[in-house]
C-alpha cells in the first residue's frame, strides 16, 4: 500500500496558472505548497513556444523565458515543484494517488488546485480517416520535437487550421527547415471561382486553403500526402510528409472528471463560481482547464485568484488538520450564469454578488463593439459595450455589476443586443 504524505495545498499542473497559484500561496504563508508536473520541466505550454509575445509590452518575453521565471518565482517563494510526477486518481476527498521517480505515493492535502491546462485534439479525435503513418503532429508535439528535442520533422508540411496557433506552427516548421505547403481551414471563403481546385490566398506568405477540410491521410510508413475536400465536394491531394493538427483545444479534464466534479457543458472544463471553487469542496480550478484556450497572462491571473480563495478557505477551516472542505469553509456558491448565441460560453459559470473576477466569454461569430446585456428573471442588471472579437475569440466582461445579482433570483443570462 502506498504511503500517505500530508501537504497543505497540492497544485496539479506547473503551467502559468499552477505556478502563479503556488508562488502566491507560498508568499502568503499557506504552509507546505507542492506542485505536481508530469513533464520533466515546469512551465506548461509556454516552455515550447520559442516566439515572443509573453510578459508585458514593457518587458516582452519568449515562452521559455516566461516558463523559467514563473518556476523560479514559485521556488523562491517557498513552493516545492516536483516534475515527472503524475496524479493518477483520487484516493479520498482531498487525497491524490501519484506516481513519480520515487514510486507511488498518496498525497493528502488541505486544499487542491487543479491547473492541468488544455490540449489540442489529435487526428484520432477529429475522426480523420486514412493510414497511420509517421509525420502526424499536434502543435504541441511539433514544438516539443523542434524546440525541446531538436528532432527533424520532414520537409513538406501541411497545417490544419488558420488560428494564431496555426501560424505559430507554420513558423516552427519553417524554423526547422521545412516548407509549409498550405494551411487548410474549413472557414468559408468569399472566392468561389469554380475553375479552381481549391480557393487559395496567401496569408503571412503561406498558401491558405479556405472552405476545405483534410479528409484523408495517405502513405505507409511515412506520410506521403493529404486528401483535401472542399465544401462543394471537390478534392485534391497535397503531397507532404508532415501534417500538423492545430487549434481545436479541449480542457485536460481527466482528473476533474475522475473526481466527479461537475463539468460545464459548454467549456467542458470544471464548473466554477467567482472564487474558482469547483463542485467538490476544497478543490479549486484555474487556467486553461477552465477555458481552452486563453493567454498565459489570463491563466496566471486566475492562478493568483485561486490562491486568494484557497487562503480564505483554509483560514475559515481553522489551523491544524482542518481542510478547505471542513466545517465553516466556503462552498461553491452562486446562481448559474449562461449566455445566448452567438456567444458560446462564459467562465466562471456561476455568479455571486461578491464576485470581482472579470468574466471571459467566447463568441461563435464576429462581433464589432457589441452591447452586452445581463439580465436575471427579466430584470436588466447591466448593459455594457465591450471591445469586439472575431469568431472563436474571447471578450472580457468586468464584474462590477455583480452586486445587483439576487442569490434567489434564478439564472443570470448574458446576451448581445
Amino acid at each position: 500500500m502506498s504511503a500517505v504524505r500530508q501537504v497543505d495545498v497540492l497544485v496539479v499542473g506547473a503551467g502559468p496558472a499552477g505556478l502563479t497559484a503556488a508562488a502566491t500561496l507560498a508568499a502568503r504563508g499557506a504552509g507546505r505548497i507542492e506542485v505536481l508536473e508530469r513533464e520533466r520541466t515546469p512551465g506548461g505550454a509556454p516552455r515550447t513556444c520559442a516566439h515572443g509575445g509573453f510578459g508585458s509590452w514593457r518587458r516582452p518575453l519568449t515562452g521559455p523565458r516566461l516558463a523559467r521565471e514563473l518556476a523560479e518565482a514559485a521556488v523562491r517563494a517557498g513552493a516545492v515543484v516536483r516534475t515527472g510526477v503524475t496524479a493518477l486518481d483520487w484516493a479520498g476527498p482531498l487525497d491524490l494517488a501519484t506516481v513519480g521517480p520515487e514510486g507511488p505515493e498518496i498525497l493528502r492535502a488541505r486544499a487542491v488546485v487543479l491547473a492541468t491546462g488544455a490540449r489540442e485534439r489529435p487526428r484520432a479525435a477529429r475522426l480523420v480517416p486514412g493510414t497511420r503513418p509517421a509525420g502526424v503532429y499536434t502543435t504541441g508535439e511539433l514544438q516539443r520535437a523542434v524546440h525541446l528535442h531538436r528532432q527533424p520533422i520532414g520537409t513538406r508540411v501541411v497545417i490544419v487550421g488558420a488560428e494564431d496557433v496555426s501560424y505559430a506552427a507554420a513558423d516552427t516548421a519553417r524554423r526547422a527547415g521545412a516548407e509549409v505547403v498550405a494551411l487548410v481551414t474549413d472557414l468559408p471563403t468569399h472566392r468561389t471561382a469554380p475553375a479552381r481546385a481549391l480557393d487559395t490566398r496567401l496569408r503571412r506568405g503561406v498558401p491558405l486553403l479556405t472552405g476545405a477540410v483534410v479528409a484523408e491521410l495517405l502513405g505507409h510508413g511515412r506520410l506521403s500526402g493529404v486528401r483535401v475536400r472542399h465544401h462543394d465536394g471537390r478534392t485534391a491531394v497535397l503531397p507532404c510528409d508532415t501534417v500538423v493538427f492545430t487549434g481545436d483545444f479541449v480542457p485536460e479534464h481527466e482528473l476533474a472528471r475522475r473526481g466527479g466534479l461537475v463539468l460545464d457543458p459548454r467549456t467542458r472544463g470544471p464548473a466554477v463560481d467567482g472564487a474558482l471553487r469547483t463542485s467538490r469542496p476544497g478543490v479549486f480550478a484555474a487556467g486553461n482547464l477552465l477555458h481552452a484556450v486563453e493567454r498565459a497572462a489570463t491563466a496566471a491571473r486566475e492562478g493568483a485568484l485561486a490562491a486568494a480563495a484557497v487562503t480564505a478557505a483554509l483560514a475559515a477551516a481553522g489551523p491544524g488538520a482542518g481542510t478547505a472542505a471542513g466545517p465553516g469553509a466556503p462552498r461553491p456558491d452562486g446562481v448559474p450564469l449562461t449566455v445566448d448565441p452567438p456567444l458560446r460560453w462564459i467562465t466562471p459559470s456561476r455568479v455571486t454578488p461578491a464576485d470581482a473576477l472579470p468574466y471571459t466569454l467566447r463568441t461563435a461569430s464576429r462581433l464589432t463593439r457589441p452591447l452586452l446585456e445581463i439580465t436575471q428573471g427579466g430584470r436588466v442588471l447591466h448593459r455594457q459595450r465591450v471591445r469586439g472579437a472575431a469568431a472563436g475569440r474571447s471578450l472580457t466582461l468586468p464584474a462590477h455589476w455583480t452586486h445587483r445579482v439576487d442569490p434567489a433570483g434564478g439564472p443570470v443570462r448574458v446576451a448581445v443586443r
